[in-house]
């Protein structure tokens, strides 16, 4: 992607060391010289990709307004390395960290405006916590979460087991579940439930530090809005808003959808 006198280059990051290091693929959106702007993070959803709809919007969109762009894909998702089975969230917010800094010394990002879809969501709450353990809160200018899914394995998946499926994780490690998205099964693992566990954020209350816009599809049949509600209860910032579309499923990839995305991203750019 090129743009006035911007281009998006792509690369691929180590992260992890040993047995466990797997190689990250990043596309990358310098901001044009003299834009102050913060930078656009996307962190997408299970299974999902950096070359997706909504993807693809927020890199054009950064290009539009001269600030930079960073996307990536977990491990075990579009074109990095290593084992779908093995990804935890610990595991791809190690993966999201190291990116974020990897940015910092690549294209200069300092402040950042997080967009996370879906799990996506999780993981861009998660990031924040660890930028604040570590002193760098005041780098996120703002976060977008699109149809988020936080703790979904815990509060979406485990209540609804089934005997089989409790069986299957027992005895496999695994279960699977039928999706309308695609060919293939969801895959979820022992391992991964496991660690939702340890990284749940609606025990509390959720500190971000900075102005969160969420959209919310009250026809999602994945994430019902009754979460996004649920998550606003959660939320400590006074400058949260929630929107609710009603005929919205859960991917919002329509037309009309990207345009509330822009506008709720361009919004908090512009007032950051």
């Amino acid at each position: 992607m090129t743009s006035g006198d911007t281009t998006e280059t792509s690369g691929m990051l180590a992260v992890g060391t040993g047995n466990d290091q797997r190689a990250i693929a990043m596309r990358l959106l310098a901001e044009r010289e003299g834009n102050a702007h913060p930078h656009l993070v996307w962190l997408g959803g299970y299974r999902s990709d950096m070359t997706g709809t909504k993807a693809e919007e927020l890199a054009r969109l950064a290009a539009d307004l001269g600030t930079g762009c960073v996307r990536f894909d977990y491990s075990g998702h579009g074109a990095s390395g290593g084992a779908f089975v093995d990804g935890t969230i610990s595991r791809w917010l190690e993966e999201a960290l190291a990116v974020v800094g990897h940015a910092r010394n690549q294209i200069g990002m300092r402040r950042m405006i997080l967009v996370g879809s879906s799990m996506g969501g999780w993981l861009a709450l998660r990031l924040t916590q660890e930028l604040r353990q570590g002193g760098q809160g005041s780098d996120i200018a703002g976060m977008v979460l699109i149809a988020p899914a936080p703790d979904f394995t815990s509060e979406l998946i485990e209540p609804h087991l089934t005997d089989a499926e409790r069986h299957s994780l027992s005895v496999r490690g695994y279960f699977e579940e039928p999706t309308p998205y695609g060919p293939d099964p969801n895959v979820y693992t022992l391992k991964l439930i496991e660690d939702g566990r340890r990284n749940r954020v609606l025990n509390g209350v959720i500190d971000t530090g900075c102005p969160i816009h969420v959209l919310q599809g009250m026809e999602d049949p994945d994430v019902p809005y009754t979460h996004a509600i649920r998550l606003m209860e959660h939320l400590a910032c006074d400058d949260a808003v929630l929107t609710l579309i009603r005929d919205g499923d859960h991917r919002l990839s329509r037309p009309e959808d990207i345009e509330k995305l822009k506008e709720a991203v361009s919004h908090l750019v512009n007032a950051a």
